[in-house]
C-alpha cells in the first residue's frame, strides 16, 4: 500500500524535510486586514511582524476548511493508496473537525488530532514517515503514532507578551507587569491547550539557555532520535545559547533548527523560541 504522510501547515518542517520525506502540506490562511494568504507559501514572518507593527492588531487565522480538505485528498488519492493527515490540536482550530468531515467521503483517508502545534505536529510526522519506510500498514502506522501523542513535550518562551495580550490570552496587568519586570514566561501544550508554564527574566540569549536546561532536567528520559529548536524569529546570541544548551544538557542525535510558520507567529510574536522532543511521559 502506498501511503502518503500529510499535515496543516502548522507542524513547521523544514522545506528539506518536506521534500526528502514527501510530505504533503496543506496551508492554512492568514488575513492581513482584507488581504488573504497562504500560510508557508505566500506569507513570511517577517510580513507578520511589519503588519502588527504598523496597525497595532494581529493578523487572523483561518482553519483549512472542508472542500480545501475535499480537493487535496482527491487529488493525493490519485497517487497514493491511503492518507494519513495530521492537524493543529482540535482545542486550537476547527482544522481537525473539516478534515475529518471531508475524510468521510473518502477511501483510506485517516485525520489524526495532534493536540499540539508546530513542530509538535511535525514530530509526529516524521515518526509517520519513518513508519511508512519501515513498511508499516495504515492502520498499524495510526495506532502507532496516536499512541505517542500524549508524550510530545511542546514548549516555546517568548520575549514579549504583546502578541499573546492582542490575542486575548493575557490581561492588560499580566502584560504591565511582566514588561516592568522584564519576564519572559514559557508556554506549554497540555491536553491539547496552551498555557503559561514556568517564568524568566533578563537577557533572551539567558533565558533560552535556563528554559532549555530547566526543560530536560524535566524530562530527563526521552527518544533521543531528534529534537527540534524552532523559534519564529531569534538573534544570533539566541541561536548559539540553544546549541550550547542542548549540546551540554541534551543528548539526542539530531537537533532540527526550524522556523515557525505564520500561524504560530501570529500568536506569539518575534523571538519565540521553543525546545521540542518526545518523552517517556515521566516528569521530575
Amino acid at each position: 500500500m502506498k501511503i502518503c504522510i500529510s499535515s496543516d501547515s502548522v507542524c513547521d518542517l523544514s522545506p528539506e524535510q518536506i521534500t526528502e520525506n514527501k510530505i504533503n502540506i496543506i496551508p492554512l490562511t492568514i488575513n492581513l486586514g482584507d488581504n488573504a494568504y497562504l500560510d508557508t507559501l505566500e506569507i513570511k514572518p517577517t510580513d507578520i511582524f511589519s503588519y502588527v507593527e504598523k496597525n497595532k492588531v494581529l493578523p487572523k487565522t483561518s482553519a483549512v476548511n472542508e472542500f480545501q480538505y475535499d480537493e487535496a485528498f482527491e487529488k493525493l488519492l490519485k497517487e497514493y493508496d491511503a492518507i494519513i493527515h495530521f492537524t493543529i490540536s482540535s482545542d486550537m482550530s476547527s482544522c481537525y473537525a473539516n478534515a475529518c468531515n471531508s475524510a468521510k467521503k473518502f477511501k483510506n483517508v485517516a485525520v489524526i488530532d495532534s493536540r499540539n502545534l508546530s513542530t509538535g505536529v511535525g514530530l509526529l510526522v516524521m515518526y509517520a514517515c519513518q513508519l511508512v519506510k519501515e513498511g508499516l500498514g495504515l492502520d498499524e502506522i495510526v495506532e502507532k503514532v496516536t499512541s505517542r501523542i500524549p508524550f510530545v513535550q511542546a514548549s516555546f518562551v517568548v520575549e514579549r507578551l504583546d502578541y499573546l495580550y492582542k490575542g486575548g490570552r493575557c490581561s492588560a496587568l499580566q502584560l504591565f507587569g511582566a514588561n516592568l519586570l522584564r519576564l519572559r514566561p514559557s508556554i506549554l501544550v497540555s491536553d491539547g491547550k496552551m498555557g503559561t508554564h514556568k517564568k524568566y527574566r533578563g537577557k533572551m540569549k539567558d533565558v533560552v539557555h535556563d528554559y532549555i536546561k530547566d526543560t530536560l532536567a524535566e524530562y530527563p528520559d526521552y527518544d533521543d532520535t531528534m529534537c527540534f529548536i524552532t523559534y519564529s524569529s531569534a538573534t544570533d546570541e539566541m541561536l548559539e545559547s540553544a546549541k550550547n544548551a542542548v549540546a551540554q544538557y541534551g543528548h539526542f542525535k539530531n537537533v532540527y533548527y526550524t522556523n515557525a510558520g505564520c500561524t504560530v507567529t501570529s500568536h506569539c510574536g518575534e523571538h519565540t523560541l521553543g525546545i521540542l522532543f518526545i518523552t517517556n511521559g515521566q516528569k521530575v
